[in-house]
């Protein structure tokens, strides 16, 4: 997988942007609220918008650097574009608009086209007409032809928020195939936690036009200082796991984090497959000892690693089981009757039906370029 890079500065209407970060493989996702400045930056990488100054490069290629004059045009740079709408040409085929960057471009593609469609699923729809297909389809469609565009980066800005949960659900299978066998860079911009922590390996914080933090998926999850740019409603972390069995009877999966096993409803994926759990603060409950009589099946011993300080009744608690993260908020009243501290061996309470379908999704495997 290649390497993104991005250090730049400008400045669009009122929003000064300063965005650094970079990423070494796979999915980068690129996550921020309304107005934070996500696609004046994707904007700025692909060509559309010229930084001020700084320097953007995919791959070892060198797109813009300011110092050294270099601003690659649009079309040179070769960067596919997915938008929130489809934007496919209505008076062609799906075929058709597969292949038309193909043709636009005077190029022969290095991309097989079966392969394409094949990935995300079009080999029923290379007839249809656009105006007959569902949202959802419309997207794998405009995903298609961007690939067969033979770019050295993929850029998603936000393909999934024009669809209801419905079509979404259709979707995101497609885009775990496609994130972890695209065999190129892809920038994901989304402000949906959900997505974000089901398709990437590299998550880039942007707030109000700024880069506060980028790493790790799990890392940057697991912070407690992004509150304001993740949003604390959705505040948790992310576990991964190897799937160990399942209990037809009671309709359970066992799924080994390490050091522990969590039981979650419903058959997930098949034995000895990865997959990651979203686990939300607000779902998460502490005990200084084992508890006895208790209808939550998940519990298991960890270590607190950080009790944040924070003003207002909640404090947000890391604790640590096998080397993973796990967050938990509580109130600051319950860390005084306990005595929490870091340091601190508690034994921590999961709910099995906390864990949604919408937070247990295989996780991504990362194949290299080929």
């Amino acid at each position: 997988m290649g390497m993104l890079e991005v250090d730049i500065t400008g400045r669009i209407g009122q929003l000064d942007l300063e965005a650094c970060f970079r990423s070494s493989g796979g999915v980068t996702s690129l996550f921020g609220q309304s107005g934070a400045g996500k696609t004046t930056l994707t904007n700025m990488i692909a060509g559309l918008i010229r930084p001020r100054s700084g320097r953007i490069s995919v791959n070892g290629t060198t797109l813009f650097d300011a110092d050294r004059g270099i601003d690659l045009p649009v079309r040179a740079r070769h960067v596919g574009h997915v938008f929130q709408d489809a934007r496919l040409f209505p008076h062609l085929s799906v075929k058709a608009n597969l292949t038309y960057a193909r043709w636009a471009g005077r190029r022969r593609g290095t991309r097989d086209m079966g392969e394409v469609t094949d990935l995300l699923g079009l080999g029923g729809l290379l007839d249809r007409m656009p105006r007959t297909l569902s949202g959802g389809e419309k997207q794998r469609v405009a995903i298609g032809r961007a690939l067969l565009s033979d770019p050295r980066l993929l850029i998603m800005d936000e393909p999934l928020a024009n669809l209801d949960q419905g079509r979404r659900n259709d979707i995101l299978p497609y885009l775990d195939r496609l994130c972890g066998e695209a065999g190129i860079p892809i920038l994901y911009v989304s402000h949906s936690i959900e997505e974000v922590a089901r398709l990437s390996n590299t998550l880039v914080i942007l707030s109000e036009g700024r880069t506060p933090a980028f790493g790790p998926v799990a890392d940057m999850l697991a912070r407690t200082d992004l509150g304001r740019a993740t949003g604390r409603h959705e505040a948790g972390a992310l576990l991964e796991g190897t799937v160990a069995g399942f209990d037809p009877e009671w309709g359970l999966t066992d799924v080994d984090i390490g050091g522990a096993v969590l039981q979650i409803p419903d058959w997930v994926a098949g034995v000895g497959e990865a997959v990651r759990l979203r686990i939300r603060a607000r779902d998460v409950a502490l005990a200084v000892k084992p508890p006895e009589g208790l209808s939550i099946r998940n519990a298991f011993a960890a270590t607190i690693s950080s009790i944040s300080s924070e003003t207002g009744p909640y404090a947000e608690i890391l604790c640590t089981v096998s080397g993973q993260t796990l967050r938990a908020r509580i109130t600051r009243a319950s860390v005084a009757d306990l005595g929490l501290h870091t340091g601190k061996t508690v034994t921590v309470l999961i709910k099995s039906v906390a864990i949604d379908r919408r937070q247990r999704v295989p996780a991504p495997v990362f194949s290299p370029a080929g």
